[in-house]
C-alpha cells in the first residue's frame, strides 16, 4: 500500500507528533510505503484557524529562526495546491489524516480540495472522531474514521486492503462501504513497548527545531506514558479512560524504562538531539521507583536539557532534587483557575491556593524556570471569578504566565455541561485556544472574556492600585488598543 499521512497544523501550536511517526514506522515494518504532508510551516490561509494577529506581523521573507546551517522559514506557496500536487505525484491508495478538533475544519477543507482528484480511501483519526464519531463520519470527503488509538487499526486495514481482503470489520474503525456504515467496536490499547522506533525521516529537517526560552534547540518528543491519572473536567483524558473501561480495557499505560531509553539514545545518536520534550500529561505522576531509576540512567546515558509538564501536587523537595540533578531546563504547569471552590467543584482540581503557592515557590527555590497556564471563560464563570485567577498569579514566581480561552472540546465533561446550559450548540466544533470563546454566556459575554484575557499580563505584573487605569484597555476599540499597547510596552521594559 501507498499511504499518504497528513498532519494539519499551524506553526506554534503543536510539537512534532510522535503518533504520526509511529504510524509510519509500523506501516513500513509491514511492507507499506508512506509519505507525509505536514502543514506546520505554511502561512495560515484561513481566518478561523488561529488568532491571526501574530501572523499578520510575520514577514514571510524573514526566517522564523536560524541555525548555523538551516534557514527555517514559512512556506509561501498555497497549502491546498501543494497538497493536491503531493496526492497526484504519490498516487496513494489510502490517505490517513490525524488532527486535533480545532484543526478539523482545516482538515476537511484540505480533503475536499483533493476528493475528486483521487480514488484513495480517506481515513481520519484523532480525538474529534473518537468522541464525535457520528459528526465526523457524516462528512462526504471521509470514508472511515478511527475511534480510539490508531496504531493497530491502521496496520490491519492496510494489510487487508493490500491483500484484497474485506476490511469492513476492522476493530477501531467506522467504515462507509457500499452505502452501509460499519460501526466496529473499539480496539485493544496499543502495547507502547512493542512498536518500532519512530520514523522521523518522514519529516523535514526544519521540523525538529523549536524555541525554548529564547534559544533554538533540535528537539524530540519522548513518550513516557499514555493517559493521565487525574480527572479534570476540561480535559478529554478521563473520557478516554472511560471509553476503554467500558470495553474492559485500561487506557493508562506507563512505558518501560528500557524502551524510553532506547528511544532517547536513538534521537541522540541518529538525529543529534539537543533537547528533549517529555510527552506526558503529568511527568512526575510516575511511581517513585520509576523516577529514581529514570534519574540515574538519564544522568549517565543521556544528559540533555529537557522540558516536562506536571502539576503542583507533584512538586516536592524530593522531586525537585531529582529533576535538578537530571538537568531540567523548564517546567510547565497548569493552574487553570484561581478560585478554590470553582476549581474544585467545576474543574475537579482539589489543591488549595495556599498549597499551590507553596509548591510553586519550591520550584523557584531550586532556580528552575517554569511557566503556568490559565484558562478563562469556563461555563458559569464570571468576571469576579476570573479576577481570582489574576490574584493567584500575582502570588506565583513564574517566569512565564499564559491565559487561554476555554475550549469546549468533545469528550470533556465541560463540553456536556456547556451544551446542557445552552451556552453552545451541539453542532459547534471547538476552535483554537487562541480564538475568542464560542460560548454564549449572558453573565460573562465574549467581549469581557477577551478583554480580560488580553490585559492578563498588566493585571498580574503592574501595581494593583493601577487596575482602574488598566480597565479601559479591556475595550476592544482603537482607544482600548492604544492603552493596551502602552501598558504592554511598560511591562516589557520593567519585567522582561
Amino acid at each position: 500500500m501507498r499511504v499518504l499521512l497528513v498532519y494539519p497544523n499551524v506553526r506554534g501550536l503543536n510539537m512534532l507528533p510522535p503518533a504520526v511517526a509511529s504510524f509510519s514506522a509500523l506501516l513500513k515494518d509491514n511492507g507499506h510505503d508512506t509519505l507525509l504532508f505536514d502543514t506546520t510551516y505554511y502561512n495560515p490561509q484561513d481566518d478561523d484557524l488561529i488568532d491571526g494577529e501574530s501572523y499578520k506581523e510575520q514577514q514571510l521573507h524573514v526566517p522564523l529562526y536560524k541555525k548555523p546551517t538551516d534557514d527555517i522559514s514559512l512556506q509561501t506557496t498555497d497549502v491546498y495546491e501543494d497538497f493536491l500536487s503531493k496526492v497526484e505525484a504519490f498516487d496513494p491508495q489510502l490517505i490517513a489524516l490525524s488532527c486535533t478538533e480545532d484543526l478539523f475544519p482545516f482538515a476537511i477543507r484540505l480533503l475536499r480540495h483533493i476528493r475528486t482528484k483521487t480514488t484513495a480511501k480517506i481515513l481520519v483519526g484523532g480525538l474529534f472522531p473518537t468522541f464525535a464519531p457520528e459528526k465526523a463520519i457524516a462528512y462526504d470527503c471521509i470514508d472511515m474514521i478511527c475511534v480510539g488509538e490508531g496504531e493497530v487499526a491502521l496496520v490491519e486495514i492496510c494489510n487487508k486492503m493490500s491483500s484484497g481482503q474485506s476490511y469492513t470489520h476492522v476493530t477501531g474503525l467506522w467504515i462507509k462501504e457500499s452505502g452501509q456504515l460499519f460501526r466496529n467496536e473499539i480496539g485493544l490499547p496499543f502495547d507502547i513497548d512493542s512498536g518500532p522506533l519512530l520514523d522521523l525521516d518522514i519529516f523535514e529537517e526544519r521540523r525538529f527545531y523549536r524555541p525554548f526560552a529564547g534559544k533554538i534547540y533540535k528537539t524530540f518528543p519522548v513518550e513516557t506514558y499514555r493517559g493521565c491519572p487525574y480527572r479534570c473536567s476540561y480535559c478529554n483524558s478521563p473520557m478516554q479512560r472511560n471509553l476503554y473501561l467500558q470495553s474492559g480495557k485500561s487506557f493508562l499505560r506507563i512505558k518501560s524504562i528500557d524502551r524510553v531509553f532506547d528511544e532517547m539514545r536513538y534521537f541522540k545518536d541518529n538525529y543529534q538531539a539537543e533537547y528533549l520534550y517529555f510527552w506526558a500529561d503529568t511527568f512526575l505522576a510516575s511511581p517513585k521507583s520509576y523516577l529514581a531509576e529514570f534519574r540515574d540512567r538519564y544522568i549517565s546515558e543521556i544528559n540533555l536539557p529537557f522540558w516536562i509538564q506536571t502539576r503542583a501536587e507533584t512538586i516536592s523537595h524530593e522531586n525537585m532534587q531529582l529533576l535538578k540533578s537530571m538537568g531540567v531546563h523548564r517546567i510547565g504547569l497548569g493552574l487553570e483557575h484561581g478560585n478554590e471552590k470553582f476549581r474544585k467543584e467545576v474543574l475537579k482540581r482539589n489543591l488549595s491556593n495556599a498549597h499551590t503557592i507553596e509548591r510553586l515557590n519550591l520550584i523557584n527555590e531550586y532556580n528552575v524556570p517554569f511557566s503556568v497556564n490559565n484558562i478563562i471563560g469556563f461555563p458559569d464563570e464570571t468576571r469576579e471569578l476570573a479576577f481570582d485567577t489574576i490574584l493567584l498569579n500575582r502570588d506565583i514566581p513564574a517566569d512565564t504566565r499564559n491565559m487561554y480561552t476555554f475550549t469546549p472540546f468533545h469528550g470533556t465533561e465541560l463540553r456536556t455541561i456547556s451544551e446542557r446550559r445552552g451556552y453552545i450548540s451541539p453542532d459547534i466544533i471547538a476552535s483554537s485556544l487562541a480564538k475568542p470563546t464560542v460560548l454564549n454566556m449572558p453573565e460573562f459575554p465574549a467581549h469581557e472574556i477577551e478583554g480580560i484575557k488580553r490585559c492578563f499580563v498588566p493585571y498580574v505584573l503592574l501595581e494593583k492600585d493601577r487596575w482602574p487605569e488598566i480597565r479601559p484597555a479591556e475595550n476592544l476599540t482603537p482607544e482600548g488598543d492604544a492603552t493596551w499597547q502602552q501598558l504592554m510596552h511598560e511591562c516589557k521594559e520593567r519585567f522582561f
